[in-house]
């Protein structure tokens, strides 16, 4: 059984758009692909067969499981979170114990993260620290360069 993901209405979009993208657009290009190699003779010996046919498969590899997850996805509605503790949707700004460094993240989902913008990801070691903290809390979280604490100094729906 998958994983429920939950998404803001831009990121299911986002997802949706991806996915028809792959099946309308791609998916024809790949049956193309496989065709005009066919076209050019014995397929025992056509290399640019073989590869046309496993693009087509990895192709639909990637399609079966952007499909897995939009049938997992789960739209939130930002405006009914809870702002007392940090869950999926919340945007919270910590407080690097070591070095005093503030941070503002939004916690998304692992297909909408993006470290740029702020969007880090509930299933990264920052997020599932952070998940059920309230302000004022201290989050210990193991990261590959040991342990950091990072204090929650405040949460908003933002």
């Amino acid at each position: 059984m998958s994983k429920v993901s939950y998404y803001t209405e831009e990121g299911l979009k986002k997802l949706r758009d991806e996915l028809n993208h792959l099946k309308d657009v791609e998916r024809p290009k790949a049956s193309q692909a496989i065709a005009d190699a066919r076209d050019k003779g014995d397929l025992s010996e056509n290399a640019e067969y073989d590869a046309a046919k496993e693009a087509q498969g990895l192709l639909e590899l990637h399609i079966s499981k952007m499909e897995a997850i939009l049938s997992n996805a789960r739209l939130i509605d930002e405006s009914q979170l809870d702002t007392s503790k940090v869950l999926v949707h919340s945007t919270v700004v910590v407080n690097n114990k070591s070095n005093g460094a503030k941070m503002k993240y939004k916690l998304v989902a692992q297909s909408e993260a993006d470290l740029k913008t702020g969007k880090i990801s509930v299933d990264s070691p920052i997020g599932k620290g952070l998940l059920g903290k309230k302000e004022g809390e201290i989050a210990q979280i193991i990261v590959p360069s040991g342990t950091i604490e990072l204090e929650v100094v405040s949460i908003s729906r933002d």
